[in-house]
């Protein structure tokens, strides 16, 4: 009989290390991490909107899987994304169901007419620019969108960075959020939030992911992390997967149809 051995260390992180990380496909995953899904269905939701909408943007879209999953889109869709290998995979899903994709750094004002959609969506955008989504919007237009909340996933981004002050993640708060929103001229119409548990298997899962989520861990590479990689692989190992909360928070926000 042959006998089985499991992977090693240095298995583990090539194998994560050499997988390509564009797009927000998380299919590799499987098996070896897992995470709970918000009771709301973001992108259910999301594609019924987009069956009603007439004109339609939605921002940071990532290689456009979450857009690409709506059974529907408006006659005039457009999406934006800032990273070139995310641009190509987007515009490659996208383009064929007559969607345009622009490439747009996520931090520019964006590049359409005031009053451009009468719906803008977006999931885990790494910033809301809350002056900019509501001069794109209709009046009476909705946005609606997905967030990471504060200090997601921290119990692994701490392992890393050490302790993090509380304020790191302030600027994501869903009530912080909601001020900024209501100060560019939006009404909240629905704002939810939920702490949710995820688990990493192996050391290649955590890898992959610090590679595919850029802003969790700054300049993440496997050389300039070897110590903790190697004791949280030994953690794993011992006292089985490592569990950490990732936060999220539904918002809905309304153009006042009298602007």
């Amino acid at each position: 009989m042959a006998s089985f051995h499991s992977p090693t260390f240095e298995d583990l992180v090539a194998d994560a290390d050499a997988v390509p990380t564009e797009g927000w496909d998380f299919s590799w995953f499987e098996g070896r991490a897992t995470e709970a899904r918000p009771s709301w269905g973001y992108a259910r939701s999301k594609g019924e909107r987009l069956g009603r909408a007439s004109a339609a943007l939605d921002i940071q879209t990532g290689g456009g899987e979450v857009l690409g999953s709506a059974p529907r889109f408006p006659t005039v869709t457009v999406a934006t994304e800032g990273w070139a290998p995310n641009v190509a995979k987007a515009t490659a899903l996208l383009h064929p169901r007559g969607a345009v994709v622009v490439a747009s750094p996520q931090d520019a004002p964006l590049p359409f007419a005031d009053g451009a959609f009468d719906l803008v969506t977006s999931r885990h955008p790494v910033q809301a620019h809350w002056t900019e989504i509501a001069r794109v919007l209709r009046p009476g237009g909705t946005y609606f969108a997905q967030h990471v909340g504060p200090r997601s996933v921290f119990e692994l981004v701490e392992h890393f960075l050490g302790p993090l002050p509380e304020e790191t993640s302030g600027n994501r708060h869903p009530d912080n959020e909601r001020a900024a929103a209501e100060d560019a001229g939006l009404e909240i119409v629905d704002l939810r939030a939920e702490r949710l548990r995820m688990e990493f298997h192996d050391i290649g899962a955590v890898v992959h992911f610090l590679k595919k989520v850029v802003w969790m861990v700054p300049g993440f590479t496997v050389d300039a992390y070897l110590p903790q990689l190697r004791s949280l692989h030994d953690r794993i190992r011992s006292e089985g997967p490592f569990v950490a909360h990732s936060t999220r928070h539904l918002f809905e926000a309304r153009k006042p149809a009298d602007v």
